[in-house]
């Protein structure tokens, strides 16, 4: 490689007006913006001090890729050193609208102004017109507003378990809630309770009753698991994300939407890193034409600027929840609930699901041409997708080398690596991503 591509200085206004128009931003914000970030490096650690001061002050919880960012806009992420690197993470698909999108950031700066949080103790103006827009949008008669995934999968299991008991009428007490192998919420005690991780799980027991698991992608383990009379939910992602962008065979979804009508079950989709267009559909149960009973949101909710998460559901099941039985202070806030409008808009104005699926499909017939010998299989829909790295090959590795070249993505359980850049990524852009992908991975062999 001529170079080391894509590693290019941030502190000079030209760089920063390309990134910038991006988002068509007004050219003396750019420039204004420009001289802050070139005082703001000048007074940065470099990055071995970040690491360092994280390591020292933080909690050792997380293994980050050994890069330490100061900044980002659209596609494009810097370093304290002013390197620039594609972001093929998208912070696991909470900024599908690209980083720092100034429609998002205008409404967060607009709401900070003028109201930002007065509990649920009273109304707000901003709650009911959020409400209203995303019910219509997604189809159920009901929202109810969290912060973040994890809030709204347990959210979800809770109402589900409520409509248990006063619609299927389940012993007090017995209500059961089924999920799949490899599934991956969160990190409370309820979500690691479902886990089959032993890193997730290991050592925090005792764990959640009323849960059980069954294999993935089986429609035979799920009806036998659905005729018990005890289970009230069935829980799954239509796509496993953290599992390594894992894709049910054709046919699975209608099959799981089948079985819960067939068995008086409500079927939870867990959409929050799947969602809004991550996949080439606004859903990813829209690739098979299929509504779940509860539907979780999250993450892209917002655009990653501000925590948001979202059940919804219709009235039968929601209204089972009663005032005082579950809530949340920041939950549906008022500068949540224009954040997460604007993010929704720019989804649909900006025609970000339908640049998932173009781009999604050159993606994937790129990803397929890869050497065999080193990548042993590529998966994924849309913008949505993971190389499978052959046993002598450690992914870690690759993804250092990626980023040495420009690019950031992260391993997961060892040999895979997802690949999820934002969703308004181009096609010049994505291709310059593919050739760095693919002079890394036959760099290998050298």
């Amino acid at each position: 490689m001529a170079g080391v591509r894509g590693l290019r200085c941030a502190a000079n206004a030209s760089a920063l007006l390309r990134a910038a128009k991006l988002h068509a931003a007004p050219l003396r914000r750019a420039k204004a913006t420009a001289v802050q970030v070139a005082e703001a490096q000048a007074q940065a650690a470099s990055s071995q001090e970040v690491f360092e001061r994280e390591a020292r002050f933080g909690a050792h919880n997380y293994h980050p890729i050994p890069v330490a960012l100061c900044r980002a806009q659209g596609i494009y992420v810097w370093d304290v050193e002013g390197r620039r690197y594609y972001d093929f993470l998208s912070a696991y698909s909470a900024v599908n609208q690209g980083h720092c999108h100034p429609k998002i950031v205008a409404a967060l700066k607009n709401q900070a102004d003028i109201l930002n949080l007065v509990s649920r103790a009273f109304y707000s103006s901003a709650l009911g017109e959020y409400e209203e827009y995303v019910t219509k949008l997604f189809g159920y008669d009901k929202v109810l507003p969290m912060n973040t995934g994890v809030e709204g999968g347990e959210t979800a299991i809770k109402m589900a378990r409520k409509w248990g008991y006063i619609k299927k009428k389940i012993p007090e007490n017995k209500a059961k809630v089924v999920f799949v192998e490899g599934n991956f919420w969160g990190r409370t005690l309820a979500a690691v309770s479902s886990s089959t991780d032993p890193e997730c799980y290991g050592g925090f027991g005792p764990f959640m009753p009323g849960f059980s698991v069954i294999p993935y992608d089986n429609l035979s383990a799920l009806e036998e698991a659905l005729k018990d009379p005890h289970v009230c939910a069935f829980m799954c992602e239509p796509i496993q994300g953290e599992a390594g962008v894992v894709v049910p065979k054709e046919g699975y979804l209608r099959g799981v939407r089948a079985l819960c009508s067939q068995y008086n079950v409500l079927w939870i989709a867990d959409e929050v890193q799947t969602g809004l267009g991550r996949t080439g559909k606004l859903l990813a149960v829209d690739h098979e034409n299929v509504r779940p009973d509860i539907l979780v949101l999250g993450k892209a909710l917002s655009g990653g600027v501000y925590p948001v998460s979202a059940v919804l559901a219709n009235d039968d099941i929601v209204l089972c929840i009663k005032p005082g039985e579950h809530g949340s202070t920041y939950g549906g806030n008022p500068l949540a609930c224009k954040v997460a409008t604007a993010a929704l808009e720019v989804i649909k104005n900006e025609r970000l699901i339908e640049n998932a699926d173009v781009m999604g499909k050159i993606l994937m017939g790129e990803l397929k041409k890869l050497p065999s010998d080193i990548v042993k299989l590529v998966r994924g829909k849309g913008l949505l997708n993971a190389i499978v790295i052959q046993k002598e090959y450690d992914a870690w590795d690759v993804c250092l080398k990626l980023r040495d070249n420009g690019l950031l993505a992260k391993p997961t359980h060892g040999d895979i690596i997802r690949l999820a850049p934002p969703l308004i990524i181009t096609e010049e852009q994505l291709l310059d991503c593919v050739s760095i992908i693919k002079e890394t991975i036959e760099s290998l062999r050298k």
